[in-house]
Order: C-alpha cells, then sequence, then structure tokens
C-alpha cells in the first residue's frame, strides 16, 4: 500500500476563485468612482488666461522720445568702445597717384670694384671720428583743462557759460571720464543732473556736478520750465587737475 505524498499536488481552486473575486470588485469600485465624479458631480469651471497686453514706445510723444534718448545714452555697446567727438567728420585719405622716385631723380650708381681684390686682413679698430650723439630735449606738454562736452541735443541750445574752478583729487590714480544726465529748463539751467557712472574719485564727482549746476545756457524763446530738454555731458579732465602730495614719514633713528 501507498504511503501520503511529501507535497499536495491537488490543484488550488478556492485560491483561483478568490483572486477573480477580488478583480471583479475592484473593477466594479472603478466604474462606481467615475460615474459618481463624472456624471453626479457637475465638472469644474476652467477659467481663461488674461488676455496679453503690449505696450509700444514709439517716437510719437514726448514720454518715449525721453525714454528712447535714456535707452541710447545706456546702451553699453556704445559706453564701451571709443567715440568721436560731436561734430567732428571722419578723416578721408586724398587720392594720389603713385609717380616712382627713379622718374623724377635719376638714380646714382655706384662705382665698379677694382679688378685686384684686396685679400689683406682688415683691421679690428679702423682710424675716422667718434660718433657724438646728443639727447633730445623732452617735449614740455602745456596745460590742458577739462573740457566739458554735450550731447546733440544740449548743442542745440547754444554755447554755454562754464565758470572756471579748480578741482582737487583726493586720490593720485588718474580720473576716468564722467558722463550725466543732465535737463535744461527754457531759462536755460540745469535742473536736474544725474551721474551715470563714477571717475573713480568720489571728490571730483562732486566738484564736476556743482560746476554743471552753476553752467548756463541761452535763454529759450518760450522761458518756460516745463519743457526740458534732456541730453548727456562728458567731463574729460585734463592734466589742470591738483593731486594730492605724497607725505613721507621717516623713523627717528636712535
Amino acid at each position: 500500500m501507498a504511503g501520503p505524498l511529501v507535497f499536495d499536488w491537488d490543484f488550488a481552486r478556492d485560491r483561483s476563485l478568490a483572486i477573480a473575486g477580488f478583480l471583479a470588485l475592484s473593477l466594479g469600485a472603478h466604474a462606481v468612482c467615475l460615474y459618481l465624479f463624472q456624471i453626479v458631480y457637475p465638472p469644474t469651471v476652467a477659467l481663461l488666461p488674461a488676455p496679453v497686453r503690449l505696450s509700444l514706445i514709439t517716437p510719437e510723444s514726448e514720454e518715449g522720445r525721453t525714454l528712447l534718448r535714456w535707452v541710447e545714452a545706456e546702451d553699453p555697446a556704445l559706453a564701451s568702445r571709443t567715440q568721436r567727438p560731436p561734430g567732428l567728420t571722419a578723416f578721408i585719405p586724398p587720392k594720389l597717384e603713385h609717380i616712382p622716385s627713379y622718374i623724377a631723380r635719376e638714380p646714382r650708381l655706384k662705382p665698379l670694384p677694382p679688378l685686384a681684390a684686396d685679400l689683406s686682413i682688415p683691421s679690428a679698430q679702423p682710424p675716422g671720428p667718434v660718433p657724438i650723439t646728443h639727447p633730445r630735449a623732452a617735449q614740455k606738454i602745456g596745460l590742458i583743462p577739462t573740457q566739458v562736452t554735450f550731447s546733440e541735443e544740449i548743442e542745440k541750445l547754444g554755447a554755454p557759460l562754464l565758470p572756471s574752478l579748480k578741482f582737487n583729487a583726493s586720490a593720485k590714480e588718474a580720473p576716468q571720464a564722467l558722463n550725466f544726465r543732465i535737463a535744461i529748463s527754457g531759462r536755460g539751467e540745469i535742473l536736474y543732473a544725474f551721474p551715470v557712472n563714477s571717475s573713480g574719485d568720489p571728490a571730483l564727482d562732486e566738484q564736476a556736478q556743482i560746476r554743471l549746476a552753476l553752467c548756463r545756457f541761452p535763454r529759450s524763446p518760450t522761458d518756460s520750465d516745463q519743457n526740458l530738454v534732456w541730453g548727456t555731458a562728458t567731463v574729460e579732465w585734463g592734466n589742470d587737475v591738483i593731486y594730492p602730495r605724497s607725505t613721507t614719514t621717516s623713523s627717528p633713528t636712535p
């Protein structure tokens, strides 16, 4: 008589029916949730995005022209390159016809060498005059005053009256060119002077702003402060700037 087997090889029908029941229950739950959230409850209202607004800056208005001038003055490409002074035309070289030198002057021919060559050893110190070279005197640089140049809009008002003012620097470094954004009234006064950059010395910046505030232009026929003329002013430093003297302190000897 055969004994019982180690493993139970009967087909597990109860487990298969349980899995099928769970799948059917999950499918029914999904169908009920779909019916509740898609049919019973009303769908949410989708809000449309706000319409896009676009503002154009055109030179048709005074505010637009002022903003466009300011953008042009603040252009980093213009500030990083060398600009010509206003009113300076480009140098155009003249068209010249090439004339060879041998046409105007006949070249001088060298004499023929002698037929008998000198085979002796030349002297290491041949007799002759000693060349004397005199050092050239250094050219003196004259006084170059500090200049203030204005943009094209400001130059149309006429020649300005700039006060004479001495500039005293607080550092020994050479200052950089200083730019201002200025506004001129109908009476020829500079009402606003906003510094665009710094010369590297706060003392020179303040003195240049004071000089611009004392500058006067010819009066406009309108004589009104409402019509402001905006432009730029550039202060180019000369060699009339007074720099501080260096004070050297020597330590006492014991």
